[in-house]
């Protein structure tokens, strides 16, 4: 945009999540969304801020949480290397910015289904490890982001196929919001399916002939 640094590569700090196809899919989501100059924008678990960077190109005022100090390191790195502004806060999903209110909350969630229920993952696999069902963090976010939406205010949340995109929908409709699966995608298994591939099958949530994994952005709007 004019006025705005040209975009540069994201750097990413060891054991903070890469910029990988869910954030494409998510930031080719936002692009599609009409964002007003000074928009009020929540990137809630960061990673990089590749997806707050976008968003602060277009203008608007941005404020990115993640509970990696790795993360809001490797973001305020890369918010320094654009000179945009980004406001970056540290903590556990939407606990730094309670009583405030976005037109736009996007996120990029951990995920994956996980053998072990740990309920509170450590290091890398925080960017992934969501519990048995893949919802330990999702179900928070349907739960809380309604809350903070403005009238007419969107929230956009990517996920795996694996982690029920259904009951997503199902949950934000409940608090009111018009939602739906807006964008999908199939990949190639990354390392962490892969290596999860069997256990998967065991579930029945992967047949045998399944090579690839299914994406979904869902799109929720807080109405007027």
């Amino acid at each position: 945009m004019p006025g705005y640094p040209e975009p540069v590569d994201i750097l990413v700090l060891p054991g903070v999540y890469a910029p990988q196809e869910d954030t494409e899919l998510l930031a080719d989501a936002l692009a599609d969304e009409p964002l007003p100059r000074g928009a009020e924008v929540l990137d809630v678990g960061t990673g990089s801020g590749a997806l707050a960077l976008q968003a602060a190109r277009r203008g608007a005022r941005v404020t990115a949480v993640d509970v990696s100090w790795r993360a809001v390191c490797t973001a305020r790195l890369n918010v320094w290397r654009t000179g945009l502004s980004v406001r970056i806060r540290h903590g556990n999903l939407f606990a730094p910015v309670r009583g405030q209110s976005y037109d736009l909350i996007l996120s990029n969630p951990p995920y994956v289904p996980t053998p072990v229920a740990d309920p509170e993952p450590h290091g890398p696999a925080r960017s992934w490890d969501a519990g048995n069902d893949g919802r330990l963090v999702l179900d928070r976010i349907c739960g809380e982001a309604p809350a903070l939406l403005r009238p007419g205010g969107v929230l956009l949340v990517v996920h795996s196929a694996l982690s029920r995109p259904g009951r997503t929908v199902d949950r934000l409709r409940e608090s009111g919001l018009k939602a739906a699966v807006s964008r999908r995608q199939r990949i190639a298994f990354g390392p962490v399916l892969r290596g999860r591939a069997p256990w998967l099958r065991e579930r029945g949530l992967l047949s045998a002939a399944d090579e690839k994994e299914e994406l979904v952005v869902v799109r929720a709007e807080r109405p007027v």
